[in-house]
Parts: structure tokens; sequence; C-alpha cells
């Protein structure tokens, strides 16, 4: 069975002070746990003291917020080692792993699929290890305690001593988990910045590729049309199965001369692209210098974002 590597598998369990009748072991541990969740850990330390060993227990503070909950807990030591062993184990994993993904299966996905598979693996992987965690917290907690309460009782032999120590040592830091809210905000505030223009990125390709194959299409169908007639058929329904795009076949665009043209526009992107709204794309007929009709290309979007074509 996977343990935290500091965890021992003896009996009794470390730091147990045999010693000790029932009543002075209790009234110990509610100094050292305090008011918040005592009756919780106390079942949970009975619990440890009656099977005589450590062994896996459920938390669930410890599996959504192993950070925050170290530092609620005073535990700020043991909550350094976590954030610089911990988290630096857990990314090595998630980097090893993704690489192998990325080798196996991940480059022949879609491109817009890429993204959201890297970031499902890399959040499956974290949640195993917080699940792996969150098994064994209130054994760690539980021995943090005992160790807490051998020191107190090996120290000092008056009650009110002890009871200063195990409170002093113990109990719950409201500061503390207001800084680990604080850490997370200023995380999240970061993958935002790092993860969002990635995202936005993707998408926007998509979003533009997709417009400009629909303007082609129709523009493939306008052609036949135009060549038949020699007129542009005006208000030719071209929707476009993409409620994103809107789709226009018009004889007159903005900033150039043409009898025959068809605008994309994209009208409702969604965040994080929202800022494509109002950007067109049009297909238009001309001539060139020998009076050929041609089709041309011209797009509101910059040099990096247009499809080849209409640069």
């Amino acid at each position: 069975m996977f343990r935290l590597p500091f965890l021992e598998d003896t009996t009794p369990p470390p730091f147990y002070l045999p010693q000790l009748n029932q009543n002075k072991r209790t009234q110990l541990d509610k100094w050292f746990i305090g008011s918040r969740s005592q009756t919780y850990y106390l079942k949970r330390f009975q619990e440890f003291d009656t099977k005589g060993k450590l062994y896996p227990r459920w938390n669930w503070a410890a599996f959504f917020g192993t950070f925050g909950w170290l530092l609620y807990r005073k535990r700020y030591l043991d909550c350094l080692v976590y954030c610089v062993a911990g988290w630096s184990f857990i990314k090595l994993n998630i980097v090893i792993i993704l690489v192998m993904c990325q080798f196996l299966f991940i480059d022949k996905l879609p491109l817009d699929l890429q993204m959201p598979v890297r970031i499902g693996i890399g959040l499956s992987i974290w949640l195993f290890w917080s699940a792996m965690v969150a098994r064994w917290a209130d054994a760690y907690y539980y021995r943090m305690a005992r160790r807490e309460i051998a020191d107190a009782v090996d120290f000092y032999t008056d009650e009110p001593t002890q009871k200063q120590y195990l409170q002093q040592h113990g109990g719950v830091s409201l500061l503390g988990l207001l800084g680990a809210f604080g850490v997370f905000g200023t995380l999240l505030s970061i993958i935002a910045l790092q993860f969002v223009p990635i995202i936005a990125m993707q998408k926007e390709k998509a979003l533009i590729l997709e417009s400009y194959q629909y303007a082609d299409a129709v523009q493939k169908r306008v052609e036949v049309i135009y060549n038949t007639s020699k007129n542009c058929p005006v208000g030719m329904p071209a929707t476009s199965s993409n409620q994103k795009i809107s789709i226009e076949v018009t004889d007159k665009a903005f900033n150039f001369q043409t009898d025959c043209a068809i605008i994309a526009t994209v009208t409702k992107a969604p965040y994080p692209v929202r800022y494509l709204n109002g950007q067109n794309l049009v297909i238009y007929h001309t001539k060139n210098k020998q009076g050929e009709s041609i089709w041309r290309c011209q797009t509101s979007l910059n040099k990096e974002q247009a499809p080849k074509r209409c640069l």
C-alpha cells in the first residue's frame, strides 16, 4: 500500500505515550487540536490509538487544498517542504507523462483538441497525487499531535504550561488560511496569464480557418453563377453552420472596388477570442492587368492572423 515516506508503519504509532490514561490523553488532544473540527480529529485520533498504527483515512480539506490545510493547521515548515519538494515532484511527473503522451498520441489529435487533452492529463496527475496526500493527511496530523504532546509532557510537568505549549504549536491560524487564499489567487492569475493566451491562439486559428473555408466554399458557388450570368447573385442565401460566422454576398465592399464579393464576418465569438468579433474576410471579384477575371482575398485581420491566401 502506498504511504507517505515519513509515516512509520509501527505498533504502537510513533510518539505514543502508553503511560497516559485516556482522560489525560483526550485533554491533551483537545488542547492541541483546538476548537475547530475538534470532534472530527478526536474521533480519528481515537481510531489510530485503538488500531495501534497509522493507516489511510480520507481528509477532504487536504484533498482540495493541501497547502491551505497545512497553513491553517500551523504546519508551516511542513508546508514549505510540501511546496518545494512535493510540488516539484508533481510537476516533474506531469512533464514526463505529457512528453510521453505527446509522442504517443497527442500529436495525432486535431489541433483544437491537443491543448484540452494536455490540460486534462495534467489535472488528472495532480488530482492523483492530491488523493494520495488526502488519504494520509489524518495519519500525518495524528503523528504531529503525538510528537508535540510528547514534547509538552517531556518539557513541562504542570498542566497550564502544557496547555499553553500545545495551543501555541497546535490549533488553527486564520492568518495562515488568508495567506493560502492569497497564494492561490496569485497562482490562478499566473496560470490564467500563461494558459489563456495559448488557448486563445488555438481557438483563433481554428475560427479564422473556418471563416475562410466557409467564404471559399461560397465563392466557388458564386463564381459559377457569375460566369454564367455575368451578374453577382447579391443576397444569395449563404448561411454558415457555425453561428459565430455570418456570410454575405454583395456587389459592394469597403476600401476597394468590386462588382461581387463574399464577406465572412465573425459575430458571436466567445471568450477568450471575443476580440475577433467584427473582423471580416472578403473574397472579391476583380480583373488583373490583362483584363482577366480573378478572385482575391482581403481581410481586416493583421498579417500574423490572416490566412496565407489573404496576405
